[in-house]
């Protein structure tokens, strides 16, 4: 009976920020079906949530991208290993990324609904050149400090975090500020996501009550088509994976151990906190410690396959609805890039998907405050599965590591030793 008791509490322990958010989700479209347009009332609650959201992203980005590069130790041996890890982690990434947008070209969301009948914002017309600058840089740091900047914003992170790391000890009080910065940035995050069941909870009871009992539909296929795909890539793409790795044996090891891992992925819902259980997972996988003890703490923060997939349905849901074109080759190529970019600024914090969420609205050119709740209702509910695939993700990813650079019979040699 403790032992049910101690489980029961730890579940509701870890998943109650997602059931509180359900819940107010379920209450506001109740308060919307039952009181139609007279809910615009309480609209306003929701659009400070948003506000807070949009003045805390440009800060949180900065910290956490600068922060994650400053701190990388700089030695010999982790030149070649790191470049193996980071060509594991793109393939693995894109690959997941592609298999989801061959589920939704096969299975299309279709948006009878249009949620919003405002003009899309632009990117400012020009030739290529001008615009990936326009992109890519700001004229002034005042700039940068826009959400509208954010590609920009990433790359001078990337560069404030490279220079730090360049100028080692003579950088150790910027480094430590920059940790610091990050530290506080994400406990600011978790205090704005305490307002998120009342907000998305006043925003959801707003569309309930202007678009009616059928806006449901707008998520059911999305989350049907995620969770299928995702059930198809954790099964198949993984057993894939670690039998490329090390073959029958390697198919054998993986399976059998990241069963504490998963359960660990879907009890937390934070990668970060399964890296002690993916860690375990690689000793007796016989993974050697110098490469799990870099590729999964760096994977946990970088390497998601699972953001990877939500990324694409959150934005093909966006283009929905709307009713954009989501199929057009320039769209699904610059999703793909998206996707690489979400891998790299989601980190590890809880409820830090809605960075990506805000990159491909802005460089999609759809109006932030209609498109970003529709995207963050959407992303708390793949986050379970997102997770599951981000966690395991970096276990297998080890395995790939360890066959590039210890040889093709790194798993059968530990075995027999």
């Amino acid at each position: 009976m403790e032992i049910k008791d101690t489980t029961s509490g730890s579940f509701l322990k870890n998943y109650s920020s997602i059931l509180l958010l359900l819940g107010g989700i379920l209450a506001g479209s109740i308060l919307g079906l039952i009181f139609g347009k007279g809910v615009e009332v309480i609209k306003p609650l929701g659009d400070i949530f948003l506000n807070l959201l949009f003045t805390a992203i440009i800060p949180l980005i900065f910290f956490t991208i600068s922060s994650s590069i400053a701190t990388l130790e700089k030695t010999e041996k982790l030149g070649k290993l790191f470049s193996i890890m980071i060509g594991v982690f793109l393939g693995t990434v894109l690959v997941s990324a592609i298999i989801m947008i061959l589920g939704v070209l096969l299975f299309p969301i279709h948006q009878d609904i249009i949620i919003s009948k405002i003009p899309l914002e632009n990117i400012q017309s020009g030739t290529a050149g001008s615009q990936i600058t326009q992109l890519l840089t700001a004229n002034d740091f005042s700039e940068l400090l826009s959400r509208k900047s954010m590609l920009a914003l990433i790359l001078f992170s990337f560069l404030i975090g490279f220079a730090t790391l360049q100028s080692g000890e003579r950088g150790r009080d910027f480094k430590n500020f920059l940790k610091s910065g990050d530290e506080v940035m994400k406990q600011l995050l978790h205090l704005i996501m305490k307002a998120a069941p009342i907000g998305l909870g006043a925003y959801f009871a707003y569309q309930v009550g202007i678009f009616g009992p059928q806006l449901f539909g707008t998520y059911a296929k999305p989350l049907g088509l995620y969770y299928a795909v995702c059930a198809f890539y954790f099964v198949v793409f993984f057993s894939l994976y670690a039998f490329m790795a090390g073959g029958k044996n390697g198919l054998a090891v993986f399976w059998k151990n990241n069963i504490t891992p998963s359960l660990t992925a879907l009890g937390t819902c934070s990668s970060i906190a399964t890296i002690p259980a993916n860690l375990e997972a690689a000793d007796e996988m016989k993974i050697p410690s110098h490469i799990s003890n870099i590729v999964i703490p760096l994977g946990a923060p970088l390497h998601k396959d699972g953001s990877s997939t939500a990324s694409i349905i959150k934005i093909a849901v966006i283009f929905a609805m709307f009713g954009k074109d989501f199929t057009e080759p320039s769209t699904l190529l610059l999703a793909l890039g998206i996707t690489v970019i979400v891998s790299v600024v989601e980190g590890g914090i809880p409820n830090g998907g809605y960075i990506g969420e805000v990159l491909a609205i802005t460089v999609y050119g759809f109006p932030m405050e209609q498109a970003l709740p529709a995207a963050m209702i959407v992303g708390t509910l793949v986050d379970p599965m997102a997770t599951l695939l981000n966690a395991n993700g970096d276990l297998v990813a080890s395995m790939m590591v360890t066959r590039i650079s210890e040889g093709k019979k790194w798993l059968s040699n530990a075995l027999d030793s």
